[in-house]
This record gives structure tokens, C-alpha cells and sequence, in this order.
């Protein structure tokens, strides 16, 4: 079991800064955004201590304000004193015989780390990885005779280290210039038992895979920070690259699993009540796998990972996250009828009206009918993200049956697509991917990744990572 943190205090001179996707209305007294959606109301002395977006705490009363943003995940940490240095940090490399890959990453560590360890994984031929890590200075090397699993490397080097701090990284991956000081200064929080980088592609970029994988990739969470919590928009971080704290880390990796174990042990920190940040200034390439079947084999293998997962911690890997509003326009919307979308309008009003009456706002029909709209856009995104992606089994069978729901899937399909290339086309400036071959990737990602989901709920006997989850909105006053 993981332990929590023991004291969540804010150091004085941090300073948190709203969301760029934070919204305020009702003249500031609510904010509508965090991990995950909320509505946040604010008392006047918050209001007072919130400039120009922006809180820094200086007393008791800021600082349990800065905090209460920071954890509903509406603000993110911009200024952070007390940040621990690089020999705070024990670098551990799992490997398995990729010693070209482990020569170019250790030649990228900065200096002035608390140390190095890489876990043998079983190399075929460990003294050639012995000479790949003799070249780059001291490193302790931790060998396993058999090969079990990267969990198990990660574990090994976790149990050897001695710093505060334990940054993973993957022998796939090459840290660019100044990629750790600002991982570290989210540790000033100390509530903070994790912290991620955003994973880039490493150059160079070539080929219709490459192109679609340098803005598109599972690992990429694109250029926002956020608080990283189950069932939100950064509801995981890859362990590609993984900044931890060694308190906060327990037993580390669950080395029964050989997929998704990150994943896995996250929600074990987040349940802990250890928090968990992605931080985009913080980049670390990484190598992505562009021939079609290496490529389409990972992404089956990510999507056999949900089902151990939604097993192990019941409703935190869900294929949607719907409030019963919005899976009831979805659906409407969804049967594309003459009559379903005015239908699908006289549900989202009369869910505003009623939501009107619960608020204590000064602007209640304005802010009720403002989240009963950001709830629909996003269940309609879900939908068409699961017709395609995690139901496709299903929607296959409903082509053969119906020429209706051909024409609707094929609309879907390459509505979402297209809609997909417009939002990620801009990602990585040293690409332009082309509109047709990101929609092709994108349709066979999913087709992939869905193969993966249904082949581990099979084998598993389980439905529980193709059951939605239905939830009511929250709301938070300060």
C-alpha cells in the first residue's frame, strides 16, 4: 500500500495561475473547468486573492486557496521556491539488449545527478550493455538472469536508490536540454508524488506513420499542464518518463503486469492522495515504433491493458464518462432522425432548467445552460470517439444489419477523423501531416487499439472495461 503525503502545505512565494481552459462566469464567482469538470464557486476573499488569474500565497488564507485550485486541477503551479536540485534524483534506465538505445540516453543526463542505475532485464549479451554503460561514466548496473519485465527493472533500481527523487526513463527515449528543472519544480509542492514530462517525437520524423505519430502518439499528451487524475483529459502519464517520489512510491511497479503497470501504479498514488502533474515544458523524445505492424501491435497492446485495470480498480479506465443529460442527447443525436435533434435540445433545456433552480449564482439560467452545453459537446466527442474506437465490434455489426447505420458510421467517421487532424495538426511544428492519411492512421489506431481492449476483456472474462460510467456534476465552494 501506498502512503499518502503528510503535510500538503504550500511553501510561501508559490504562486497558480488559472487554466488556459478554465472559464469564469457569473462576474468571477464561478469557475467552470479542473480535472475532472466541475463548477468551482468562490467566496469574495477569493475573489479578492485571484489577480489577473493568478494566486500567490503569502498567508494561510492564500495559500488554502491556491491549494484548493491546484487540487481541482483549475490552476497549475507557476512559480515554485524550494525546488530540490538534480542530485536529488537517482536516474533508473530499464533494458532489455537495446544498448544503442541506452549509449544515446545516458549521453543525454544531465550532470549533477544523485546517480544512475539501469536494470538488466535479462540482456542477451550483457556484456555488450555493460560496455555501452561503461562509456558513460558511473553507473551501478542491477542484472536479472531472466528476463522479467520492465515493472520488475523499474522495481530493482527504485529498491537501490537512495535519493529523494527516482526519474524513469525508458531506453526508447532521449531527454532534451532542460528537460528536469521543471519536473522538479513541481516537487516543491510536497503533495506532489509525480511528475511527467510530454513525450515528443525524436527526430527524424519520416514516413505517413511518423508524421501521424509526431502529433498524434498514445504517449504525446499535448501541450497543456494539467492535474492527472482518473476519468479526466490527462487520466494517466506514460512511464516512458516518470519523475517520482520515492516516498510516495511504495512497493513501486506491479511487475504481474505487462501492460499498462503505469497506469496501475498511478491510481495507486492517486488514491493514496498523492498528486500527480503533467508538465508539457518539461520534453523527452521518443524513439516511436512507424512500420505498420510494430505499430499496430502496440496499440492492440495498450488496449489489453484496460481490461487488468478496470478489474483491479472498478470504474477508473471507463471508455466513457457520461452524466445521464448528456448520454441521453448523445444518443439522441446519435439515431440522426428528422425528430432526434429537437428532441435532443428539449432534453438539454429542461436539464438546464432544472439545474437553474440548483444553483445559488446570480446568473443561474446563463451558468446552468453553459454546463449542460460544455456536457453535451463533450459527450457527443466521446460517442463518436467510441463508435469507432472501443465499440467497433459492435458498430460493424450494426452496418451489416442496417444501411442506415452505415451511412451514420461512415459520416462519424470521417467527420471525427478530420476534426482529429484539425486539432492535432498543429502539435509538432516540424510536421504537417496531410488531412487523408492522418484520418486512415487514426481509423486504423482505433481499430487496433480496440482489438487490443476486446481481446483483454475476453481474455480476462470481463466486461468491465467496455462498461461506460455515469456521473453527476460536481461542485466546490471555497
Amino acid at each position: 500500500m501506498h502512503a499518502g503525503p503528510s503535510d500538503t502545505t504550500l511553501p510561501p512565494g508559490t504562486a497558480v495561475r488559472l487554466d488556459p481552459r478554465a472559464r469564469a462566469v457569473d462576474g468571477g464567482a464561478v469557475l467552470l473547468g479542473g480535472a475532472p469538470p466541475r463548477m468551482l464557486t468562490l467566496a469574495p476573499t477569493a475573489r479578492a486573492l485571484l489577480v489577473d488569474g493568478t494566486v500567490t500565497v503569502a498567508d494561510r488564507t492564500s495559500a488554502r486557496l491556491a491549494r484548493t485550485l491546484l487540487d481541482a486541477g483549475i490552476a497549475h503551479p507557476v512559480a515554485a521556491p524550494g525546488a530540490p536540485g538534480p542530485g536529488a534524483v537517482t536516474v533508473v534506465v530499464p533494458v532489455r539488449d537495446r544498448t544503442d538505445g541506452l549509449a544515446r540516453l545516458l549521453a543525454a543526463l544531465p550532470p549533477g545527478l544523485g546517480g544512475v542505475v539501469v536494470g538488466d532485464d535479462g540482456s542477451a549479451d550483457p556484456g555488450a550493455l555493460r560496455r555501452a554503460v561503461r562509456a558513460a561514466g558511473p553507473v551501478t548496473v542491477l542484472r536479472h538472469e531472466r528476463s522479467r519485465g520492465p515493472a520488475a527493472a523499474r522495481n530493482s533500481g527504485l529498491a537501490a536508490a537512495r535519493t529523494d527523487l527516482v526519474a524513469f526513463l525508458d531506453s526508447d527515449v532521449v531527454p532534451e536540454d532542460g528537460w528536469l528543472d521543471p519536473l522538479l519544480a513541481a516537487f516543491a509542492d510536497p503533495a506532489v508524488g509525480l511528475a511527467a514530462p510530454r513525450i515528443v517525437a525524436l527526430p527524424p520524423i519520416t514516413g505517413r506513420l511518423g508524421r501521424y505519430e509526431a502529433v498524434r502518439s498514445s504517449l504525446d499528451l499535448g501541450p497543456d499542464p494539467a492535474l492527472v487524475v482518473p476519468r479526466s483529459r490527462v487520466a494517466y502519464v506514460p512511464s516512458a518518463a516518470l519523475l517520482v517520489r520515492r516516498a510516495a512510491a511504495g512497493p513501486g511497479f506491479d511487475e504481474a503486469l505487462h501492460a499498462a503497470e503505469d497506469v496501475e501504479f498511478e491510481l495507486r498514488l492517486h488514491a493514496a492522495g498523492w498528486r500527480m502533474r503533467y508538465v508539457p515544458a518539461a520534453r523527452v523524445a521518443h524513439d516511436h515504433r512507424t512500420t505498420l505492424r510494430a505499430w499496430a501491435v502496440r496499440k492492440a497492446f495498450y488496449g489489453t491493458g484496460a481490461a487488468p485495470l478496470a478489474v483491479r480498480h472498478p470504474g477508473s479506465v471507463p471508455p466513457m464518462v457520461l452524466s445521464p443529460t448528456s448520454a441521453a442527447v448523445a444518443g439522441l443525436l446519435l439515431l440522426a432522425r428528422w425528430w432526434s435533434v429537437p428532441a435532443a435540445a428539449v432534453v438539454g433545456a429542461v436539464a438546464a432548467g432544472r439545474l437553474s433552480r440548483r444553483l445559488a449564482v446570480r446568473h443561474p439560467v446563463t451558468t446552468a445552460a453553459r454546463l449542460v452545453g460544455l456536457g453535451a459537446v463533450g459527450a457527443v466527442a466521446q460517442t463518436a470517439d467510441a463508435v469507432n474506437r472501443h465499440y467497433w465490434p459492435l458498430t460493424l455489426l450494426a452496418c451489416v444489419l442496417s444501411r442506415r447505420a452505415r451511412r451514420t458510421v461512415a459520416a462519424i467517421a470521417v467527420a471525427e477523423g478530420l476534426l482529429d487532424w484539425w486539432r492535432h495538426r498543429t502539435r509538432d511544428a516540424r510536421v504537417r501531416p496531410r488531412p487523408v492519411e492522418h484520418l486512415v492512421a487514426h481509423r486504423i489506431d482505433d481499430l487496433a487499439y480496440g482489438a487490443g481492449l476486446w481481446w483483454g476483456a475476453w481474455r480476462h472474462r470481463t466486461t468491465a472495461p467496455l462498461r461506460p460510467v455515469t456521473v453527476r456534476g460536481a461542485t466546490h465552494r471555497s
